[in-house]
């Protein structure tokens, strides 16, 4: 026999998944504009490092959240392998400042 309970509890959980993931959408935002600010308008590699770590831990926590809703393990190696292109593209455009 199916347990009536079970499916609103996995209805509520991933609710709370969706919003938690989608209050996570603004900081992003945030973070992508301040990394094209230090980038492009003001060249400063500190803000950049800064930016680009909220950054990187407001993407991980958004997938988290997103995970955690549907009920699934939250660790992940392909997330973190999916991490590796923008990571290596910011540093590719910073590389310039911390070499000189």
């Amino acid at each position: 026999m199916v347990d009536s309970k079970a499916a609103p509890e996995r209805r509520g959980r991933a609710l709370m998944g969706v919003v938690a993931a989608s209050a996570l959408a603004y900081p992003l935002v945030v973070c992508a504009v301040q990394l094209l600010f230090a980038q492009l308008l003001t060249v400063d590699v500190g803000a950049v490092v800064l930016w680009l770590a909220v950054g990187l831990a407001c993407s991980v926590a958004l997938v988290a959240a997103v995970r955690w809703g549907a009920a699934r393990r939250v660790r992940s190696p392909w997330l973190l392998l999916g991490l590796l292109p923008p990571l290596l593209f910011e540093l590719w455009l910073v590389w310039p400042r911390l070499a000189s």
